[in-house]
């Protein structure tokens, strides 16, 4: 069979068998006596089975997209299971739209619909429970971790990376590049700093130096605007308490840091510039 495409030309049909690759899906890693274990299902689909279930299971009953039908014919569509796990692959190596095709039995096309739909049914499937601002037990948590750690009143570490966003939308031109806020001088501003800017960071006191603060705090490098509400390190410290400040702050710090590395070790997309037009101006953990 083939098909008509663009000024004419012929476009040969293929059979790819789409069942077939569901059934290996599930033979490999999902049945009761998968091919591959539970520990390479986790590192090759960075999560672990469980995890990767509850979301397959949310996304199939409560996004369209992922519901599997039936044709005309009775032929069985895509499963949830093959959608999701192309999205996923697609994440965690940012590799292109195709490389899953001969295994999950999905084009190109198909697997940048899997993303988009994908990643917006997580978003809004899971967003009020993760994607918010902490709630007070959150908060009290939170301080509790930064005074056992030697910081009272810290809620936690600050570390961004920068995507310049070469087709950014009209509408949004500017909003988060230089300028001035109350003036303040934002370089690049994330919407990460808006509240702080607007005194809306959590409200805490405490004294430092004979000096009373009502705002929390996060330990940061040495990048970033000298606020009372960034706790930079010591460049060159002088003295053993400033050595002794420098490390212990640098140490706790870095948490972020690893926990960063590790998030782009586990998805790849992370560190790509440009996929599939899609690129925000500061990432945040």
């Amino acid at each position: 069979m083939e098909k008509k495409g663009r000024e004419g030309k012929k476009r040969a049909y293929i059979e790819k068998n789409r069942e077939e690759g569901d059934l290996r899906l599930w033979n490999d890693y999902l049945s009761e006596t998968p091919t591959y274990s539970q520990n390479l299902f986790r590192r090759r689909f960075r999560m672990n089975k469980p995890l990767f279930m509850h979301i397959v299971d949310r996304l199939s009953n409560e996004v369209e997209f992922f519901r599997q039908k039936k044709d005309c014919l009775g032929r069985l569509s895509l499963s949830p299971l093959q959608k999701c796990t192309a999205a996923i692959l697609v994440l965690a190596y940012g590799s292109v739209a195709d490389t899953v095709d001969e295994y999950l039995r999905l084009d190109s096309t198909t697997t940048r619909s899997c993303l988009e739909h994908f990643v917006e049914g997580i978003i809004n499937l899971f967003g009020e429970e993760y994607l918010r601002r902490p709630t007070p037990d959150d908060l009290k948590r939170l301080l509790d971790i930064g005074e056992h750690r030697g910081f009272p009143e810290m809620i936690g570490s600050i570390d961004c990376m920068h995507w310049e966003w070469k087709n950014c939308p009209t509408a949004w031109k500017c909003q988060y590049s230089r300028g001035t806020l109350n003036d303040i001088n934002v370089l690049d501003r994330s919407p990460v700093f808006d509240d702080i800017l607007k005194g809306h960071a959590p409200q805490v006191t405490f004294s430092v130096n004979r000096s009373e603060y009502h705002l929390a705090y996060n330990l940061i490098d040495g990048i970033y605007p000298k606020w009372t509400t960034f706790i930079q390190s010591i460049p060159i410290p002088q003295g053993p308490k400033a050595v002794l400040f420098a490390q212990h702050q640098e140490a706790v710090r870095k948490n972020v840091e690893r926990a960063f590395g590790v998030l782009q070790a586990r998805f790849v997309i992370v560190k790509i510039r440009r996929f599939f037009g899609i690129k925000p101006k500061l990432g945040r953990l």
